[in-house]
Protein backbone atom coordinates (compact mmCIF):
# COMPACT_ATOMS: atom_id res chain seq x y z
CA UNK A 1 0.00 0.00 0.00
CA UNK A 2 2.57 2.11 1.11
CA UNK A 3 6.04 0.79 -0.99
CA UNK A 4 6.70 -1.46 -3.62
CA UNK A 5 10.40 -1.85 -2.79
CA UNK A 6 12.97 0.17 -0.44
CA UNK A 7 15.80 1.93 -1.50
CA UNK A 8 18.74 -0.69 -1.32
CA UNK A 9 16.44 -1.78 -4.03
CA UNK A 10 17.12 0.75 -6.37
CA UNK A 11 19.55 0.44 -8.90
CA UNK A 12 20.17 0.59 -13.00
CA UNK A 13 18.32 -3.31 -13.28
CA UNK A 14 14.78 -0.85 -11.91
CA UNK A 15 14.59 1.52 -15.02
CA UNK A 16 11.68 1.51 -17.23
CA UNK A 17 9.96 0.20 -13.86
CA UNK A 18 7.07 2.15 -11.98
CA UNK A 19 7.46 1.53 -8.47
CA UNK A 20 6.57 3.06 -4.62
CA UNK A 21 8.69 4.19 -2.15
CA UNK A 22 7.87 5.81 1.63
CA UNK A 23 10.35 7.94 3.49
CA UNK A 24 11.24 11.09 4.80
CA UNK A 25 12.51 13.92 2.98
CA UNK A 26 15.51 14.93 3.42
CA UNK A 27 16.66 17.72 0.89
CA UNK A 28 14.50 19.42 -1.54
CA UNK A 29 15.95 21.53 -4.43
CA UNK A 30 13.72 24.01 -6.65
CA UNK A 31 14.78 24.59 -9.59
CA UNK A 32 11.97 26.21 -11.75
CA UNK A 33 10.88 24.49 -13.67
CA UNK A 34 11.52 20.67 -12.66
CA UNK A 35 12.17 19.74 -8.20
CA UNK A 36 13.93 17.24 -6.72
CA UNK A 37 13.82 15.65 -3.62
CA UNK A 38 16.12 13.54 -1.94
CA UNK A 39 13.81 10.36 -0.23
CA UNK A 40 15.27 8.64 2.53
CA UNK A 41 14.38 5.61 4.15
CA UNK A 42 16.07 3.18 6.60
CA UNK A 43 17.75 0.96 3.61
CA UNK A 44 19.59 4.27 1.62
CA UNK A 45 18.42 7.64 -0.30
CA UNK A 46 16.80 7.61 -3.48
CA UNK A 47 16.66 10.66 -6.08
CA UNK A 48 13.21 11.53 -6.95
CA UNK A 49 12.37 14.60 -9.71
CA UNK A 50 9.24 16.30 -9.67
CA UNK A 51 8.55 17.67 -13.58
CA UNK A 52 5.24 18.46 -12.77
CA UNK A 53 6.07 21.18 -9.91
CA UNK A 54 2.62 21.40 -8.43
CA UNK A 55 3.51 17.91 -6.68
CA UNK A 56 5.68 19.86 -4.54
CA UNK A 57 3.42 22.51 -3.15
CA UNK A 58 3.11 22.14 0.79
CA UNK A 59 6.14 19.39 1.17
CA UNK A 60 8.94 20.65 3.30
CA UNK A 61 11.72 18.55 4.80
CA UNK A 62 11.38 15.64 6.80
CA UNK A 63 7.60 15.19 5.51
CA UNK A 64 7.37 11.21 5.61
CA UNK A 65 5.86 10.59 1.85
CA UNK A 66 5.25 7.91 -0.45
CA UNK A 67 6.33 8.47 -4.38
CA UNK A 68 4.97 6.51 -6.62
CA UNK A 69 6.75 6.99 -10.49
CA UNK A 70 8.97 5.20 -13.14
CA UNK A 71 12.40 4.44 -12.26
CA UNK A 72 14.74 6.50 -15.07
CA UNK A 73 18.41 7.51 -15.49
CA UNK A 74 20.19 10.78 -14.67
CA UNK A 75 22.10 12.33 -16.68
CA UNK A 76 25.47 11.56 -16.20
CA UNK A 77 26.63 14.58 -15.25
CA UNK A 78 24.41 14.38 -12.11
CA UNK A 79 25.58 11.20 -11.07
CA UNK A 80 26.50 10.50 -7.74
CA UNK A 81 28.79 8.22 -6.38
CA UNK A 82 28.26 8.72 -2.96
CA UNK A 83 24.71 6.71 -2.82
CA UNK A 84 24.46 3.05 -4.49
CA UNK A 85 21.18 4.49 -6.11
CA UNK A 86 23.47 7.33 -7.68
CA UNK A 87 22.73 6.70 -11.44
CA UNK A 88 18.67 6.81 -11.05
CA UNK A 89 16.23 8.28 -10.27
CA UNK A 90 12.19 8.19 -9.72
CA UNK A 91 10.26 10.32 -12.04
CA UNK A 92 7.07 11.36 -9.78
CA UNK A 93 3.84 11.13 -10.98
CA UNK A 94 1.78 11.31 -7.70
CA UNK A 95 2.80 11.54 -4.02
CA UNK A 96 1.17 11.18 -0.66
CA UNK A 97 1.91 13.05 2.53
CA UNK A 98 2.08 10.20 5.33
CA UNK A 99 3.25 12.32 8.30
CA UNK A 100 3.17 16.01 7.85
CA UNK A 101 5.79 18.24 9.53
CA UNK A 102 3.98 20.61 11.75
CA UNK A 103 6.83 22.80 13.77
CA UNK A 104 10.04 24.09 12.60
CA UNK A 105 12.60 20.99 13.07
CA UNK A 106 15.03 21.78 16.52
CA UNK A 107 18.41 20.52 14.27
CA UNK A 108 19.47 19.69 10.90
CA UNK A 109 19.31 15.98 10.68
CA UNK A 110 22.54 15.45 8.40
CA UNK A 111 24.11 17.27 11.31
CA UNK A 112 22.97 16.26 14.48
CA UNK A 113 25.68 15.15 16.13
CA UNK A 114 26.90 18.46 16.25
CA UNK A 115 24.19 19.68 18.11
CA UNK A 116 24.48 20.24 21.93
CA UNK A 117 23.65 16.86 23.47
CA UNK A 118 20.59 17.55 25.55
CA UNK A 119 18.57 18.29 22.41
CA UNK A 120 19.98 15.69 20.20
CA UNK A 121 18.39 13.20 23.63
CA UNK A 122 15.33 15.17 24.21
CA UNK A 123 14.70 15.11 20.20
CA UNK A 124 16.14 11.36 20.00
CA UNK A 125 14.02 10.23 17.29
CA UNK A 126 14.89 12.63 15.25
CA UNK A 127 18.79 12.22 16.34
CA UNK A 128 18.29 8.44 15.29
CA UNK A 129 17.69 9.22 11.39
CA UNK A 130 20.96 10.66 11.23
CA UNK A 131 22.58 7.78 9.14
CA UNK A 132 25.59 8.11 11.11
CA UNK A 133 23.57 7.69 14.54
CA UNK A 134 21.60 4.50 12.79
CA UNK A 135 24.35 3.04 11.76
CA UNK A 136 25.81 2.65 15.61
CA UNK A 137 22.34 1.48 16.29
CA UNK A 138 22.40 -1.42 13.40
CA UNK A 139 26.22 -2.17 14.48
CA UNK A 140 25.24 -3.13 17.85
CA UNK A 141 22.42 -5.42 16.26
CA UNK A 142 25.13 -7.12 14.28
CA UNK A 143 27.48 -7.37 17.38
CA UNK A 144 24.57 -8.87 19.72
CA UNK A 145 23.86 -11.28 17.05
CA UNK A 146 26.95 -12.19 16.23
CA UNK A 147 28.02 -12.80 20.48
CA UNK A 148 24.77 -15.03 20.52
CA UNK A 149 25.85 -17.16 17.71
CA UNK A 150 29.21 -17.45 19.27
CA UNK A 151 27.84 -18.59 22.61
CA UNK A 152 25.45 -21.24 20.85
CA UNK A 153 28.23 -22.48 18.83
CA UNK A 154 30.41 -23.41 21.93
CA UNK A 155 27.63 -24.66 23.49
CA UNK A 156 26.22 -22.13 26.34
CA UNK A 157 22.39 -21.89 26.77
CA UNK A 158 20.90 -18.63 27.15
CA UNK A 159 18.54 -18.17 30.06
CA UNK A 160 16.92 -15.34 30.76
CA UNK A 161 16.95 -14.53 34.67
CA UNK A 162 14.58 -12.37 36.65
CA UNK A 163 14.41 -8.59 36.44
CA UNK A 164 12.70 -7.99 39.65
CA UNK A 165 14.62 -9.71 42.13
CA UNK A 166 15.97 -9.21 46.00
CA UNK A 167 18.38 -6.41 46.74
CA UNK A 168 21.94 -7.47 47.98
CA UNK A 169 25.06 -5.35 48.41
CA UNK A 170 27.12 -6.19 45.13
CA UNK A 171 29.47 -2.85 45.02
CA UNK A 172 26.51 -0.49 43.69
CA UNK A 173 23.39 0.58 44.77
CA UNK A 174 20.40 -0.80 44.01
CA UNK A 175 17.49 0.68 42.00
CA UNK A 176 14.61 -0.64 44.05
CA UNK A 177 10.55 -1.03 43.56
CA UNK A 178 8.10 -1.19 46.00
CA UNK A 179 6.28 -3.56 46.36
CA UNK A 180 1.96 -3.28 46.36
CA UNK A 181 0.76 -6.79 47.96
CA UNK A 182 3.18 -6.77 50.25
CA UNK A 183 3.30 -3.55 52.67
CA UNK A 184 6.63 -2.11 53.24
CA UNK A 185 9.07 -4.66 51.48
CA UNK A 186 10.86 -3.62 47.87
CA UNK A 187 12.26 -5.84 45.12
CA UNK A 188 15.18 -4.45 43.42
CA UNK A 189 16.16 -4.56 39.64
CA UNK A 190 19.79 -7.00 39.79
CA UNK A 191 22.89 -5.16 39.40
CA UNK A 192 23.72 -8.55 37.68
CA UNK A 193 22.73 -12.00 37.31
CA UNK A 194 25.43 -13.13 39.65
CA UNK A 195 22.77 -15.31 42.32
CA UNK A 196 20.91 -16.52 39.44
CA UNK A 197 23.74 -18.11 37.81
CA UNK A 198 25.21 -19.15 40.12
CA UNK A 199 22.40 -21.15 41.14
CA UNK A 200 22.04 -22.51 36.98
CA UNK A 201 24.80 -23.84 37.88
CA UNK A 202 24.02 -25.68 40.68
CA UNK A 203 20.64 -26.64 39.43
CA UNK A 204 22.82 -28.55 36.65
CA UNK A 205 22.72 -26.19 33.54
CA UNK A 206 25.97 -26.94 32.42
CA UNK A 207 27.22 -23.35 30.64
CA UNK A 208 24.76 -20.57 30.40
CA UNK A 209 24.91 -16.71 28.89
CA UNK A 210 22.29 -13.82 28.25
CA UNK A 211 22.36 -10.88 26.87
CA UNK A 212 21.71 -9.41 30.34
CA UNK A 213 20.25 -5.94 31.43
CA UNK A 214 22.08 -4.59 34.88
CA UNK A 215 20.72 -1.60 36.40
CA UNK A 216 23.32 0.51 39.22
CA UNK A 217 22.26 3.86 40.41
CA UNK A 218 25.79 4.96 39.34
CA UNK A 219 26.57 8.72 38.09
CA UNK A 220 27.36 8.59 34.52
CA UNK A 221 31.17 8.97 32.81
CA UNK A 222 32.82 9.00 29.23
CA UNK A 223 32.27 5.25 29.06
CA UNK A 224 29.47 4.23 32.01
CA UNK A 225 26.01 4.69 31.18
CA UNK A 226 24.14 5.78 34.49
CA UNK A 227 21.49 3.51 35.32
CA UNK A 228 21.35 0.49 32.98
CA UNK A 229 23.88 -1.25 30.86
CA UNK A 230 24.08 -4.45 29.10
CA UNK A 231 26.72 -7.17 28.80
CA UNK A 232 27.79 -10.73 27.68
CA UNK A 233 27.23 -12.59 31.16
CA UNK A 234 28.26 -16.22 30.70
CA UNK A 235 29.15 -19.23 33.55
CA UNK A 236 30.51 -22.43 33.25
CA UNK A 237 30.19 -25.68 35.49
CA UNK A 238 32.80 -27.20 36.35
CA UNK A 239 35.72 -25.15 35.26
CA UNK A 240 38.40 -23.35 36.11
CA UNK A 241 40.16 -19.54 35.98
CA UNK A 242 42.15 -20.87 32.46
CA UNK A 243 38.36 -22.42 30.83
CA UNK A 244 37.05 -19.66 31.65
CA UNK A 245 39.43 -16.88 29.81
CA UNK A 246 39.80 -19.66 26.95
CA UNK A 247 35.97 -18.91 26.17
CA UNK A 248 36.63 -15.21 27.19
CA UNK A 249 39.15 -14.78 24.87
CA UNK A 250 38.14 -16.52 21.46
CA UNK A 251 34.34 -14.64 22.07
CA UNK A 252 36.19 -11.10 22.39
CA UNK A 253 39.02 -11.73 19.66
CA UNK A 254 36.59 -12.90 17.17
CA UNK A 255 34.34 -10.24 17.39
CA UNK A 256 37.16 -7.40 17.20
CA UNK A 257 38.78 -9.16 14.10
CA UNK A 258 34.99 -9.39 12.39
CA UNK A 259 34.17 -5.86 13.12
CA UNK A 260 37.24 -4.05 12.95
CA UNK A 261 39.08 -5.68 10.17
CA UNK A 262 41.54 -3.03 9.69
CA UNK A 263 43.06 -2.75 13.19
CA UNK A 264 45.51 -5.35 15.05
CA UNK A 265 44.38 -7.35 17.74
CA UNK A 266 46.39 -9.06 20.10
CA UNK A 267 46.87 -12.73 19.11
CA UNK A 268 46.02 -15.40 21.20
CA UNK A 269 46.52 -16.31 23.91
CA UNK A 270 45.94 -12.92 25.46
CA UNK A 271 48.78 -11.57 28.05
CA UNK A 272 47.87 -12.43 31.84
CA UNK A 273 49.37 -10.45 34.54
CA UNK A 274 48.72 -9.90 38.34
CA UNK A 275 47.11 -7.05 40.03
CA UNK A 276 50.13 -6.36 41.61
CA UNK A 277 52.62 -6.46 38.54
CA UNK A 278 49.91 -3.92 36.96
CA UNK A 279 50.23 -1.65 39.65
CA UNK A 280 53.60 -1.81 39.42
CA UNK A 281 54.47 -1.54 35.71
CA UNK A 282 51.10 0.40 34.81
CA UNK A 283 50.27 2.34 37.70
CA UNK A 284 46.73 0.55 37.35
CA UNK A 285 44.45 -2.06 37.50
CA UNK A 286 43.45 -1.33 33.64
CA UNK A 287 46.95 -1.13 31.95
CA UNK A 288 46.77 0.28 28.18
CA UNK A 289 49.59 -1.93 26.46
CA UNK A 290 49.29 0.23 23.31
CA UNK A 291 52.05 2.50 25.86
CA UNK A 292 55.25 1.31 25.77
CA UNK A 293 56.52 3.04 28.47
CA UNK A 294 56.51 0.82 31.79
CA UNK A 295 57.19 2.29 35.53
CA UNK A 296 59.87 0.29 37.78
CA UNK A 297 60.35 0.22 41.52
CA UNK A 298 63.24 2.66 42.62
CA UNK A 299 61.98 2.71 46.53
CA UNK A 300 64.92 0.34 48.24
CA UNK A 301 67.47 2.49 45.50
CA UNK A 302 66.56 5.69 46.85
CA UNK A 303 66.66 4.49 50.64
CA UNK A 304 70.05 4.75 49.84
CA UNK A 305 70.21 8.04 48.86
CA UNK A 306 70.21 11.47 50.95
CA UNK A 307 67.71 12.93 48.62
CA UNK A 308 64.81 13.79 51.87
CA UNK A 309 61.62 13.41 50.09
CA UNK A 310 62.67 10.01 48.43
CA UNK A 311 63.51 8.90 51.70
CA UNK A 312 61.13 6.39 53.46
CA UNK A 313 58.71 7.08 50.25
CA UNK A 314 57.46 4.72 47.91
CA UNK A 315 59.50 5.83 44.32
CA UNK A 316 58.70 4.89 40.88
CA UNK A 317 60.53 5.93 37.90
CA UNK A 318 59.78 6.40 34.14
CA UNK A 319 62.79 6.28 31.25
CA UNK A 320 62.02 8.23 27.83
CA UNK A 321 64.88 7.13 25.35
CA UNK A 322 65.61 10.62 24.17
CA UNK A 323 66.23 13.87 25.41
CA UNK A 324 63.73 16.20 26.41
CA UNK A 325 63.46 20.21 26.12
CA UNK A 326 63.01 23.09 28.86
CA UNK A 327 59.52 23.56 27.65
CA UNK A 328 58.16 20.19 27.59
CA UNK A 329 59.63 19.50 31.64
CA UNK A 330 57.90 22.49 32.19
CA UNK A 331 54.66 21.22 30.50
CA UNK A 332 54.98 17.79 32.54
CA UNK A 333 55.75 19.53 36.19
CA UNK A 334 52.24 21.86 35.53
CA UNK A 335 50.70 18.57 34.80
CA UNK A 336 51.74 16.54 37.60
CA UNK A 337 51.39 19.45 40.13
CA UNK A 338 47.63 19.61 38.52
CA UNK A 339 47.29 15.78 39.57
CA UNK A 340 48.19 16.49 43.18
CA UNK A 341 52.19 16.21 43.19
CA UNK A 342 54.61 19.16 44.33
CA UNK A 343 56.60 18.20 41.78
CA UNK A 344 58.46 15.89 39.01
CA UNK A 345 62.20 15.06 39.41
CA UNK A 346 63.63 13.98 36.91
CA UNK A 347 67.85 12.86 35.41
CA UNK A 348 68.96 13.36 31.86
CA UNK A 349 71.70 11.07 30.83
CA UNK A 350 75.06 12.42 29.05
CA UNK A 351 76.72 10.47 26.32
CA UNK A 352 79.02 9.83 29.05
CA UNK A 353 76.75 8.37 30.96
CA UNK A 354 76.92 11.30 33.52
CA UNK A 355 73.58 12.25 34.96
CA UNK A 356 72.16 16.01 34.37
CA UNK A 357 68.96 17.06 36.52
CA UNK A 358 68.22 18.38 39.97
CA UNK A 359 68.14 15.14 41.86
CA UNK A 360 71.91 14.25 40.56
CA UNK A 361 73.99 15.64 43.53
CA UNK A 362 72.29 13.87 45.85
CA UNK A 363 72.91 10.39 44.31
CA UNK A 364 76.41 8.98 45.45
CA UNK A 365 78.97 8.49 42.87
CA UNK A 366 79.35 4.69 43.66
CA UNK A 367 75.54 3.77 43.14
CA UNK A 368 75.35 5.60 39.75
CA UNK A 369 76.53 2.67 37.77
CA UNK A 370 73.30 0.65 40.22
CA UNK A 371 70.99 2.99 38.82
CA UNK A 372 72.32 2.76 35.03
CA UNK A 373 71.72 -1.00 35.31
CA UNK A 374 68.59 -0.94 37.10
CA UNK A 375 66.92 0.95 35.31
CA UNK A 376 68.48 0.33 31.84
CA UNK A 377 69.43 3.49 31.04
CA UNK A 378 71.30 4.64 27.84
CA UNK A 379 72.58 7.73 26.97
CA UNK A 380 70.97 10.38 25.98
CA UNK A 381 68.16 9.37 27.63
CA UNK A 382 65.10 10.98 30.37
CA UNK A 383 63.79 9.27 34.01
CA UNK A 384 61.10 10.83 36.13
CA UNK A 385 60.42 9.74 39.38
CA UNK A 386 57.16 9.89 41.51
CA UNK A 387 57.66 9.58 45.07
CA UNK A 388 54.72 9.71 47.49
CA UNK A 389 52.61 7.13 49.78
CA UNK A 390 52.54 3.30 48.86
CA UNK A 391 48.81 4.03 47.86
CA UNK A 392 49.30 6.96 46.29
CA UNK A 393 52.53 6.73 44.44
CA UNK A 394 51.48 3.79 41.68
CA UNK A 395 48.31 6.14 40.78
CA UNK A 396 50.53 8.94 40.34
CA UNK A 397 52.89 7.30 38.10
CA UNK A 398 50.24 5.81 35.85
CA UNK A 399 49.31 9.04 35.44
CA UNK A 400 52.70 10.37 34.54
CA UNK A 401 53.24 7.46 32.20
CA UNK A 402 49.94 8.46 30.09
CA UNK A 403 50.38 11.57 30.16
CA UNK A 404 54.25 10.96 28.53
CA UNK A 405 52.87 8.51 26.28
CA UNK A 406 50.09 10.63 24.83
CA UNK A 407 52.67 14.06 24.69
CA UNK A 408 55.17 11.93 22.94
CA UNK A 409 53.08 10.52 20.75
CA UNK A 410 54.13 6.64 21.59
CA UNK A 411 50.83 5.28 22.14
CA UNK A 412 49.93 2.66 19.51
CA UNK A 413 47.50 3.31 16.72
CA UNK A 414 45.00 1.03 15.04
CA UNK A 415 45.42 -1.71 17.35
CA UNK A 416 43.56 -3.31 20.46
CA UNK A 417 45.46 -4.66 22.88
CA UNK A 418 43.63 -7.18 25.31
CA UNK A 419 45.22 -8.07 28.63
CA UNK A 420 43.86 -10.32 31.44
CA UNK A 421 44.65 -8.72 35.30
CA UNK A 422 44.09 -11.13 37.86
CA UNK A 423 45.13 -12.39 41.49
CA UNK A 424 42.82 -9.29 42.63
CA UNK A 425 43.18 -8.75 46.56
CA UNK A 426 39.93 -10.38 47.99
CA UNK A 427 39.82 -7.56 51.00
CA UNK A 428 40.83 -4.08 51.51
CA UNK A 429 40.31 -1.64 54.25
CA UNK A 430 37.59 0.46 54.72
CA UNK A 431 36.56 3.65 55.75
CA UNK A 432 36.47 2.36 59.48
CA UNK A 433 39.67 0.29 58.86
CA UNK A 434 38.23 -3.09 58.97
CA UNK A 435 38.14 -5.54 55.86
CA UNK A 436 35.47 -5.26 52.96
CA UNK A 437 35.45 -7.03 50.02
CA UNK A 438 37.19 -5.48 47.15
CA UNK A 439 35.57 -6.91 44.31
CA UNK A 440 32.93 -9.58 43.91
CA UNK A 441 31.77 -10.97 47.34
CA UNK A 442 30.79 -14.28 45.60
CA UNK A 443 34.80 -14.62 44.63
CA UNK A 444 36.68 -17.81 45.43
CA UNK A 445 39.82 -16.74 48.04
CA UNK A 446 43.11 -18.33 46.92
CA UNK A 447 43.81 -21.18 49.64
CA UNK A 448 40.03 -21.70 50.58
CA UNK A 449 39.17 -21.67 54.07
CA UNK A 450 42.71 -22.57 55.41
CA UNK A 451 43.77 -19.27 54.30
CA UNK A 452 40.97 -17.37 55.61
CA UNK A 453 41.22 -18.90 58.87
CA UNK A 454 45.46 -18.87 59.12
CA UNK A 455 46.46 -15.64 56.97
CA UNK A 456 46.21 -11.75 57.33
CA UNK A 457 42.67 -10.64 54.91
CA UNK A 458 44.73 -8.24 53.28
CA UNK A 459 47.12 -10.65 52.14
CA UNK A 460 44.74 -13.02 50.89
CA UNK A 461 44.26 -13.44 47.11
CA UNK A 462 40.95 -14.06 44.96
CA UNK A 463 40.57 -15.79 42.17
CA UNK A 464 38.89 -12.47 40.60
CA UNK A 465 40.04 -11.47 36.77
CA UNK A 466 39.31 -8.57 34.66
CA UNK A 467 39.79 -8.13 30.93
CA UNK A 468 41.53 -5.09 29.20
CA UNK A 469 41.51 -3.64 26.34
CA UNK A 470 43.34 -0.71 25.60
CA UNK A 471 42.72 0.81 29.07
CA UNK A 472 39.10 0.46 29.48
CA UNK A 473 38.00 -2.47 31.35
CA UNK A 474 35.76 -4.77 29.28
CA UNK A 475 35.06 -7.42 32.14
CA UNK A 476 35.43 -8.27 35.03
CA UNK A 477 35.01 -12.31 36.90
CA UNK A 478 35.91 -14.95 38.87
CA UNK A 479 36.13 -18.48 40.16
CA UNK A 480 32.79 -18.67 42.28
CA UNK A 481 33.37 -19.76 45.93
CA UNK A 482 30.96 -23.02 45.97
CA UNK A 483 31.52 -23.87 49.55
CA UNK A 484 29.25 -23.21 52.09
CA UNK A 485 31.71 -23.06 55.03
CA UNK A 486 34.12 -21.04 52.91
CA UNK A 487 30.97 -18.65 52.11
CA UNK A 488 30.43 -18.35 55.87
CA UNK A 489 34.49 -17.46 56.78
CA UNK A 490 34.78 -14.95 53.85
CA UNK A 491 31.45 -13.02 55.07
CA UNK A 492 32.82 -13.05 58.79
CA UNK A 493 35.42 -11.66 58.07
CA UNK A 494 33.68 -8.56 56.19
CA UNK A 495 31.41 -8.19 59.13
CA UNK A 496 28.85 -9.93 58.11
CA UNK A 497 27.47 -12.95 60.60
CA UNK A 498 25.67 -15.67 59.61
CA UNK A 499 21.74 -15.03 60.06
CA UNK A 500 22.41 -11.82 57.21
CA UNK A 501 24.49 -14.10 55.32
CA UNK A 502 20.98 -16.46 55.52
CA UNK A 503 18.66 -13.32 55.00
CA UNK A 504 20.59 -11.35 52.58
CA UNK A 505 22.01 -14.80 50.30
CA UNK A 506 19.38 -17.18 51.49
CA UNK A 507 19.06 -18.96 48.04
CA UNK A 508 23.12 -19.33 47.96
CA UNK A 509 22.91 -20.21 51.34
CA UNK A 510 20.71 -23.27 51.07
CA UNK A 511 21.75 -24.35 47.68
CA UNK A 512 25.38 -24.85 49.07
CA UNK A 513 23.82 -27.56 50.93
CA UNK A 514 22.66 -29.74 48.34
CA UNK A 515 25.78 -30.68 46.14
CA UNK A 516 27.11 -27.38 44.54
CA UNK A 517 29.57 -27.96 41.43
CA UNK A 518 33.09 -25.44 41.20
CA UNK A 519 31.98 -23.26 38.80
CA UNK A 520 33.29 -19.60 36.88
CA UNK A 521 32.55 -16.75 34.68
CA UNK A 522 32.71 -13.45 33.29
CA UNK A 523 30.29 -10.67 31.73
CA UNK A 524 32.35 -8.13 29.00
CA UNK A 525 30.04 -5.34 28.56
CA UNK A 526 28.09 -4.81 25.78
CA UNK A 527 28.16 -1.03 25.38
CA UNK A 528 32.23 -0.62 25.98
CA UNK A 529 32.73 -3.34 23.50
CA UNK A 530 30.58 -1.63 20.74
CA UNK A 531 32.27 2.21 22.13
CA UNK A 532 35.25 0.70 21.31
CA UNK A 533 34.64 -1.02 17.93
CA UNK A 534 33.21 2.23 16.73
CA UNK A 535 35.92 4.15 18.03
CA UNK A 536 33.57 6.84 20.05
CA UNK A 537 34.72 8.47 23.01
CA UNK A 538 31.02 8.57 24.63
CA UNK A 539 29.13 5.81 25.27
CA UNK A 540 25.63 7.22 24.78
CA UNK A 541 26.63 7.35 21.11
CA UNK A 542 26.38 3.69 21.08
CA UNK A 543 22.67 3.63 22.83
CA UNK A 544 19.88 3.80 20.71
CA UNK A 545 17.86 6.03 23.78
CA UNK A 546 20.67 7.01 26.47
CA UNK A 547 19.92 8.52 29.63
CA UNK A 548 21.76 12.09 29.79
CA UNK A 549 25.18 12.52 32.01
CA UNK A 550 23.05 13.66 34.96
CA UNK A 551 20.83 10.19 34.58
CA UNK A 552 17.66 11.64 33.33
CA UNK A 553 15.62 10.59 30.18
CA UNK A 554 15.04 14.33 28.62
CA UNK A 555 12.84 12.80 25.87
CA UNK A 556 10.18 11.14 27.91
CA UNK A 557 10.67 12.87 31.08
CA UNK A 558 11.95 10.33 33.49
CA UNK A 559 12.72 10.30 36.66
CA UNK A 560 9.19 12.18 36.84
CA UNK A 561 6.84 12.76 39.98
CA UNK A 562 3.82 10.13 40.19
CA UNK A 563 -0.19 10.37 41.57
CA UNK A 564 -0.68 10.72 45.43
CA UNK A 565 -2.85 7.45 44.44
CA UNK A 566 0.25 5.50 42.82
CA UNK A 567 2.24 6.17 46.17
CA UNK A 568 -0.81 5.04 48.22
CA UNK A 569 -0.90 2.21 46.25
CA UNK A 570 2.51 0.72 47.21
CA UNK A 571 2.21 1.96 50.97
CA UNK A 572 5.13 5.02 49.95
CA UNK A 573 5.32 8.70 51.66
CA UNK A 574 7.67 11.05 49.98
CA UNK A 575 9.38 12.99 52.40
Amino acid sequence: MYRTKTADMIGEECVGERVTLAGWIENIRDHGGVSFIDLRDYYGVVQVVMRDTSLLKGLSREDCVSVTGEIEHRDEDTYNPKIPAGTVELNCTSVEVLGKVKEPLPFEIITSKETREDVRLKYRFLDLRNRKVKDAVIFRAEVIRFLRSEMENMGFLEVQTPILCASSPEGARDYIVPSRRWKGKFYALPQAPQQYKQLLMISGIDKYFQIAPCFRDEDARADRSPGEFYQLDFEMAFATQEDVFAVGEKVLYDVFKKFAPEKEVTPLPFPVISYERAMLEFGTDKPDLRNPLRIIDLSEFFSRCTFKPFIGRTVRAIVIHGKMSKGFHEKMLDFAQSIGMPGLGYLEVGEDLSFKGPIDKFIPENMKGELISTADLAADDTIFFIADSASKAPVLAGKIRTELGERLNLIEQNAFRFVFVNDFPMYEEDENGKPAFTHNPFSMPQGGLEALNGRNPYDILAYQYDIVCNGVELSSGAVRNHDLDIMKRAFEIAGYDEDELKEKFGALYTAFKFGAPPHAGMAPGIDRLIMLLRGEENIREVIAFPMSASGQDLMCGAPSEVTEKQLREVHIKVR
